[in-house]
């Protein structure tokens, strides 16, 4: 009677242990199948950017040779920042426009070299399908860099400014951000084009042809 007993409880077990693997197996399916549609989802609204790399890739050279063509776009960040009223944007407010992406600060002296070639590109580019989006990282004295843009004349560019520095924070922890400047080259659906570390001649003929290229329809 007793081993009767044991062998209906080790089937019992037996029984539940199957249940139990195979509930197990459907919730892993379960995260690891959301998990795989979020990337196909990522991918999919990248797939045209991966078709502008091509374009662009032979392009950057000469003055914008440090331009890093992505070889698999994502999705950037969607990094929050405010405008000189104090009005608060993040990138997805440039969906369908592509967008140069800087970072600067007084303090970076490379940043404040080339502020005004960028200042020069948004006046030849800039328009419904392309912007240059300066954004000022100081953390102290707010009115330091809007009284130094003014003084090197810098006037087609909109003020944008982060003075918690954490749009530098998000990119780099997401590897996009190692020093300053940081520029990026983001597409009309928010996916990197390309990334820089470090300043550019962005008003010379290289980078206009490289911006030229990735507007390209």
């Amino acid at each position: 009677m007793n081993v009767s007993t044991d062998a209906t409880q080790s089937r019992s077990l037996r029984r539940l242990a199957v249940i139990a693997t195979v509930a197990s197996a459907g919730v892993l399916a379960g995260i690891y199948g959301i998990g795989g549609l979020a990337r196909n989802a990522t991918e999919a609204a990248c797939r045209s950017a991966g078709e502008t790399t091509k374009r662009i890739a032979p392009l950057s050279r000469g003055e914008v040779a440090a331009v890093a063509v992505a070889s698999a776009p994502r999705r950037v960040p969607d990094l929050s920042f405010r405008d000189a009223s104090g009005r608060e944007y993040t990138l997805a407010d440039w969906r369908g426009r592509t967008v140069l992406l800087n970072l600067w600060a007084t303090w970076c002296v490379p940043c404040r070299k080339e502020m005004p070639a960028l200042d020069a590109l948004e006046a030849r580019l800039g328009g419904p399908d392309f912007q240059v989006v300066a954004v000022n990282i100081d953390t102290r004295n707010p009115d330091k860099p809007k009284a130094w843009l003014h003084e090197v004349g810098v006037s087609h560019l909109a003020y944008f400014a982060d003075p918690a520095a954490k749009a530098f924070q998000d990119l780099k922890a997401v590897g996009k951000a190692f020093g300053m400047p940081t520029t990026l080259l983001i597409d009309p659906q928010g996916c990197e084009l390309g990334n820089l570390a470090g300043p550019a001649e962005w008003a010379s003929d290289d980078a206009v042809k490289l911006i030229e290229a990735a507007l390209a329809r």
